[in-house]
């Protein structure tokens, strides 16, 4: 059994079925989680600066956590939708290099599989708030993740499965980027997720290595090899996406958030999140309208 699969692993946020019109529209949106949508009736767009999309019957799209989009429906439209967060082992998301908006025809099972995942997990539409504002809280994300764990585990594995299946139509698209990385030794893959773990703690290469029992140039190299990064690069890449996740899903203030994510000072948090996202964090805050579904 290929043991790639393993990497990877999604907790359900939301599924259910909506019929929407012109207010569905939003623009600029980034959000920590993805989505797939299986349209079946009605029509609408799905778009950013590199591409635009019709949404039309019988196909399914994606949208992968933190790509950037706008959403739009001009008269009617009728849509499955599916959201789910992910956490790899190794700290690399699947679609790492893909954070494209993608489209496929869709399949028989494809529209079989939303249904049956409605059926095992009912009560997860999003029905709180009409309020994005009030929606699109760490809160909120975490009351729905929480009912994951009073599933059962055959409903659970059920769960799982058909988000892999899901998901594999979009990894069979010719212009879908593997990531083809060796397999990482294990002292590498601990340190990584140590620093997943103590993002808002002084992290240190030398402090790294020391846990690894390895010298610091030869670790260096080693998370260099495995990784693509640099220890330090690595810890500054997490530290935004963890910060992202912060301004998407709440109200900290800039100052809150650099203290939450290991920043020494506001100002070094600023110029590492304009280096790593190519935006300041005022101009991301802003333009992050986030939409309902």
């Amino acid at each position: 059994m290929d043991r790639r699969l393993f990497k990877y692993n999604f907790s359900l946020l939301h599924i259910d079925y909506v019929k929407l019109d012109q207010k569905w529209n939003y623009r600029n949106i980034v959000s920590p989680y993805y989505r797939i949508y299986f349209i079946d009736e009605g029509e609408g767009w799905l778009s950013n600066a590199k591409t635009n999309l019709k949404l039309e019957p019988g196909f399914i799209y994606i949208i992968p956590s933190y790509t950037l989009c706008s959403l739009k429906c001009d008269e009617y439209l009728s849509q499955y939708f599916i959201h789910f967060l992910e956490e790899s082992a190794d700290g690399k998301s699947l679609f790492a290099n893909n954070r494209e908006l993608v489209k496929v025809k869709a399949e028989p099972i494809d529209l079989t599989n939303f249904k049956r995942m409605m059926e095992i997990n009912p009560g997860r539409g999003i029905n709180r708030s009409d309020n994005p504002k009030v929606y699109e809280k760490d809160e909120y994300y975490k009351s729905y993740l929480e009912l994951n764990s009073f599933q059962t585990l055959a409903k659970n594995m059920e769960t799982n499965g058909i988000l892999f299946q899901l998901l594999s139509r979009f990894l069979s698209m010719p212009n879908f980027k593997e990531n083809t990385s060796n397999v990482i030794p294990s002292k590498i893959l601990e340190a990584m997720s140590f620093i997943q773990i103590n993002l808002k703690d002084d992290l240190t290469v030398k402090q790294l290595a020391e846990r690894a029992n390895l010298h610091i140039d030869y670790f260096s190299r080693l998370f260099l090899q495995y990784v693509g990064l640099r220890p330090i690069s690595y810890i500054n890449e997490k530290r935004i996406e963890r910060a992202q996740y912060l301004m998407i899903t709440g109200n900290a203030t800039f100052e809150e958030i650099a203290y939450a994510t290991g920043f020494e000072t506001v100002n070094y948090f600023f110029r590492i999140f304009k280096k790593v996202t190519g935006s300041s964090p005022g101009k991301y805050r802003n333009r992050n309208q986030i939409a309902l579904v």
